[in-house]
């Protein structure tokens, strides 16, 4: 009994990559713009790159991910950005001036490299991971966290609402997601 219990403790606290990437389709999204992030590599990109429905793109700067999926949005397509924390970081003046003064539906999926899963990010002692949501906050973007698989559904909500309200949205990886 015991050994259930701690066994549905652990899958509680697990994040599947086959459910997001679920949850992405059912999104609407066609398009993946990526820099490879170990946090999402294994679990997402990997998958990702492997699957006939979704068509991935690799850039070489993440801030390019932006223009691209602008251009995407105006042809009625729908793209993700699957991005590391430090490539956001490295990216704000592209998200705020594409993304938040022209109000595009820029969706972001952003890995909390080093991020203890058990913790917030706003209580990460590296600094990095913690600057990410006030970033996102003072900028005006919506963001969920994403670090169990319950964590999931909100996924296709957030992404309609950002291509109906023509507005970014970031989902924040938490954890790395599990190779389904």
């Amino acid at each position: 009994m015991e050994a259930t219990a701690t066994r549905a403790g652990a899958t509680a606290r697990e994040l599947s990559g086959a459910g997001i990437i679920a949850a992405i389709k059912a999104s609407g999204i066609e398009y993946i713009l990526s820099v490879p992030d170990i946090v999402t590599s294994a679990g997402l990109l990997a998958p990702i790159a492997k699957d006939k429905d979704l068509r991935l793109v690799r850039v070489c700067k993440e801030d390019e991910c932006i223009g691209i999926a602008t251009g995407l949005a105006y042809s009625d397509k729908r793209a993700l950005v699957l991005i590391q924390h430090t490539g956001f970081l490295d990216s704000i003046n592209a998200i705020r001036g594409v993304a938040v003064e022209y109000k595009q539906p820029i969706c972001m999926m952003i890995g909390l490299l080093q991020h203890d899963p058990d913790k917030a990010p706003k209580e990460s002692p590296r600094y990095g991971v913690r600057i990410v949501e006030p970033i996102l906050d003072d900028m005006g973007i919506a963001h969920h966290l994403l670090s169990v698989d319950a964590d999931v559904v909100k996924i296709k909500p957030a992404i309609d609402k950002a291509y109906a309200e023509s507005q970014p949205v970031a989902f924040l990886v938490g954890r790395s997601p599990k190779v389904s």
